[in-house]
């Protein structure tokens, strides 16, 4: 069983009159790199929120929202709200800079929003009462539980498909073999039709058994047994990880899969024959579409 990196979860539950809704989103990417947006009076557990969520997602882009909301208004507190003044000021100032400096006119509103004090403290921005800190655990608890579900449910589409595709490249794999000995008939076929009329040409005789090495030698040089061996053996090593417990997977997956596309390519190089050649090109598209979707798992 595999994971996916990319998620959905969401949580919430009341405490007093409020209601507490936790959301999670993921998107792949090499590392942990959690994005937190919550209530002013949760800013100082900001640390541990974090370290909740990186404990128990692993890796991916992961975007985390706690918002509250009263449940008699249903006004939404989910943001600092913004100091007014402060944000006049710095664009005033900013615009005049610019008019200044020659600088083209520009959208301001992100970098004055970064400067000091334009997000403003609220009464809200109190610590929280230790029964409430709960309730939003328990909330953050329960949204990533929901998310890893989630993981679980699109993990198993991605193996489906995987396994799919393996298929695919093992039944190509097969299609090769008629082909074979047919390939090596027809080369030493035209090597002797050469060297013959080369022989009458120059009046020579042919040296049957020094013919025979350097035959031997040349076909071996494009023999491809090794290649199917080797990348039968990685598609079984892919299903062995498919099988395993799924957890941090999707590195090794992407390993394998650049295996296979060496001995892929290296048939393709070997492959003197159209249609051997136009079968090698089927298992690249395939293997393409195998690794656009590694980078989907966890």
């Amino acid at each position: 069983m595999i994971l996916s990196m990319t998620g959905f979860g969401r949580a919430e539950n009341q405490w007093k009159e409020k209601k507490i809704v936790v959301e999670l989103r993921s998107l792949n990417s090499k590392t942990m790199d959690i994005s937190v947006r919550i209530a002013p009076q949760l800013r100082h557990k900001e640390l541990e929120i974090r370290n909740i969520v990186s404990q128990k997602l692993e890796r991916g882009k992961v975007d985390l929202s706690i918002s509250y909301q009263d449940i008699k208004s249903g006004v939404q507190n989910r943001f600092t709200p913004i100091n007014k003044e402060a944000f006049q000021y710095y664009y005033q100032e900013l615009q005049t800079m610019q008019s200044e400096l020659g600088i083209a006119p520009r959208d301001l509103t992100d970098t004055i929003l970064r400067l000091p004090d334009v997000m403003k403290a609220t009464e809200d921005d109190s610590d929280v009462a230790e029964e409430e800190w709960q309730v939003v655990k328990q909330t953050l608890d329960e949204a990533i539980e929901a998310f890893r579900q989630f993981r679980i449910q699109e993990g198993a589409s991605l193996e489906k498909m995987f396994r799919e595709k393996l298929d695919g490249i093992e039944s190509l794999l097969a299609e090769v073999a008629p082909y074979e000995q047919s390939r090596v008939e027809k080369i030493k076929e035209h090597l002797m039709q050469n060297l013959e009329k080369l022989a009458d040409e120059q009046k020579r005789q042919i040296d049957r058994n020094r013919l025979e090495q350097e035959m031997i030698y040349y076909l071996e040089k494009l023999d491809i047994n090794e290649e199917k061996v080797r990348l039968t053996n990685h598609l079984k090593y892919f299903r062995e990880t498919l099988d395993g417990d799924g957890s941090g997977v999707g590195k090794k997956l992407g390993f394998i899969a650049q295996e296979m596309g060496r001995e892929i390519n290296t048939l393709g190089s070997k492959s003197n024959q159209s249609e051997m050649q136009i079968i090698v090109v089927k298992m690249k598209d395939i293997l393409e579409q195998i690794k656009e979707q590694v980078l989907n798992v966890l």
